[in-house]
């Protein structure tokens, strides 16, 4: 699914990116130009970053007793 229009950026590439380091918005900008043009796109790219900074988050907790 495209979720930058103006660069024709999918989201394989956006989670890709941030897999590799990408924390930000202008990080995923800088490394794709997703978000670098009208802006139209950067709640979803901050939809994508939240989602992947969440799985990370939960794998960090201790385990319950």
């Amino acid at each position: 699914m495209y979720v930058c229009m103006c660069f024709g950026v999918c989201d394989r590439e956006i989670r890709s990116c941030i897999a590799n380091g990408a924390r930000t918005v202008d990080e995923v900008g800088e490394a794709t130009d997703a978000g670098t043009g009208c802006g139209g796109c950067h709640e979803h790219i901050d939809a994508l970053l939240a989602a992947s900074h969440a799985c990370s988050d939960l794998a960090e907790l201790p385990p319950t007793a």
